[in-house]
């Protein structure tokens, strides 16, 4: 299974990297049985969802994009560099040599991207601020010009009756600030504090409602560890260290915000992913439960609970940097929790006797790969409706029924327009229709669900995969930048408008 933008955390504890742990460990032997029952991961698993559902009332219908991926203006206003600048323009790391540079062209077209919104009746946009367009050195001075942009888009939106929801991280660090050290270093999460306050000041007395970051695990992994994202580093002890960080800059940045707008509501999109043991067996089961941990809870606990989920076979302390206070510094009450998911995981324990030769084998003992039965997007994603509903109903059984956000879920189907310049994207329709129908199931027992944002209102630039995949429920023509919203898209537009599936 071909993972790119939505990589699974399991992908990047190679061998190779986690060697390189700077800790003594003993070699032990690993044993594990298999289990005797069919795969849980059969058709089977997939279940009836409600018919016919009325959504709650106040019941959010939007769509997401993220500043990087759609804005262009790259350099444009004052705006600073980013990790993703200096990173698309280094050759080979995006597929075609595609950069952002121009992407969407938001930043010059995002009137038409409102028309968009309304004609699909959204009442709720997820959208992100580049930090480096507000405050290009990371620090410091504002950029007028930059914040003015942002506050004519909000001014629109509330005019137009679709909520602001803006998400202050997503993945575009001040280039400033990687140089200083990026996010292994904690000095960032203090920078970070100091940018959301800033945000906050000029836009808090109209946005209510906050997203700290956008898949906080995706970018760390990513970006430190395997170095396929910006800004392009490989090294265990950094993406270690920077788990660490964003953690504390989760909590600063909670307090940073609420300090402006104490009323407003703040919390975090967390990438997530149901695990499923490979078979019934206790070893299976016990390897999905610490792959729960590593890949759902390792960001979430923190604020949370104080404390880091048990996942590893032992917490790296020293490496990752915790001093006496963080536990306490990282805590915080999150007001909702934003769930951006897509698929699942299988896990299971390793099948053999064998020696333990790496870091890897011992710190995290777990096989984690994509379901295969379900039908697959172009990215070779499963399609698995339940998938959403169990990660909600876990995640409300787990934290006493929090207020939780689905703040991304999409597919890519690179569906073209016909000789009538239609876009029928039939498989996006059912994407949409079985992923909406397992959430409603989960409203009806009981979870606290305020909103579903499908990724993306447009087709738009795809981190390493440049332009290839298309997500969007609007398609986006690259060399003219005109915009056409597809067949799903007056679909959801008629969901959205009805609240109700």
């Amino acid at each position: 299974m071909r993972l790119t933008r939505r990589k699974f955390i399991h992908s990047a504890l190679s061998a190779g990297a986690l060697a390189a742990l700077p800790v003594a460990f003993s070699a032990c032997s690993v044993s594990s049985k298999a289990g005797t029952t069919a795969p849980r991961h059969s058709t089977a698993a997939q279940f009836e969802s409600p018919a016919d559902f009325t959504f709650p009332k106040g019941f959010f219908w939007g769509a997401a994009t993220s500043s990087y991926q759609i804005e262009g203006a790259w350099n444009e206003d004052g705006k600073g560099e980013s990790i993703w600048d200096r990173f698309t323009h280094t050759p080979g790391k995006i597929k075609n040599g595609d950069t952002g540079d121009i992407a969407c062209d938001s930043y010059h077209r995002w009137r038409e991207d409102l028309a968009l919104m309304r004609a699909m009746n959204v009442n709720s946009y997820r959208f992100s601020l580049s930090w480096p367009r507000m405050q290009p050195a990371g620090s410091g001075a504002v950029n007028a010009k930059g914040i003015d942009y942002y506050s004519r888009l909000v001014d629109a939106l509330l005019e137009a009756g679709i909520r602001p929801f803006v998400t202050l991280y997503h993945w575009d660090l001040p280039q400033v600030l990687e140089d200083a050290g990026g996010w292994p270093d904690r000095d960032t999460a203090s920078r970070f504090a100091e940018y959301v306050q800033l945000a906050a000041r000029m836009l808090g007395d109209r946005v209510s409602d906050w997203t700290l970051f956008n898949e906080p695990d995706s970018f760390v992994d990513l970006g430190y560890l395997e170095g396929t994202h910006a800004p392009g580093r490989k090294s265990l002890v950094d993406f270690l260290r920077a788990t660490h960080v964003v953690n504390l800059a989760q909590g600063a940045g909670f307090r940073a915000l609420k300090a402006v707008c104490p009323k407003a509501r703040v919390g975090t999109a967390f990438w997530m992913s149901p695990c499923e043991p490979a078979t019934d067996s206790a070893e299976d089961k016990l390897a999905a439960e610490h792959a729960h941990a590593f890949v759902n809870t390792w960001f979430l606990d923190p604020p949370l609970r104080g404390r880091y989920p048990n996942a590893l076979t032992f917490l790296p302390e020293r490496i990752m940097g915790i001093r006496p206070g963080d536990m306490e510094a990282m805590r915080v009450p999150l007001d909702f929790i934003g769930i951006n998911l897509y698929t699942r995981t299988i896990a299971s324990a390793p099948r053999v006797l064998e020696r333990v030769t790496s870091a890897q084998e011992w710190l995290f003992p777990v096989k984690m790969e994509g379901g295969q039965s379900g039908p697959k997007t172009d990215l070779d994603w499963e399609v698995w409706p339940k998938a959403l509903y169990d990660m909600v109903m876990r995640i409300t059984r787990d934290y006493s029924r929090p207020a939780i956000e689905i703040t991304e879920s999409g597919c890519a189907y690179n569906d073209s327009p016909d000789a009538n310049g239609e876009i029928h994207d039939e498989r996006r329709i059912s994407y949409h229709r079985e992923y909406i129908s397992a959430l409603a199931r989960a409203i009806a027992e009981g979870a606290n669900v305020r909103s579903y944002h499908a990724w993306s209102l447009m087709d738009n630039f795809e981190w390493a995969e440049g332009y290839s995949p298309r997500f969007g429920l609007s398609y986006v023509d690259f060399k003219t930048e005109e915009r056409t919203i597809k067949e799903s898209g007056r679909w959801y537009g008629k969901v959205a408008g009805e609240n109700r599936i």
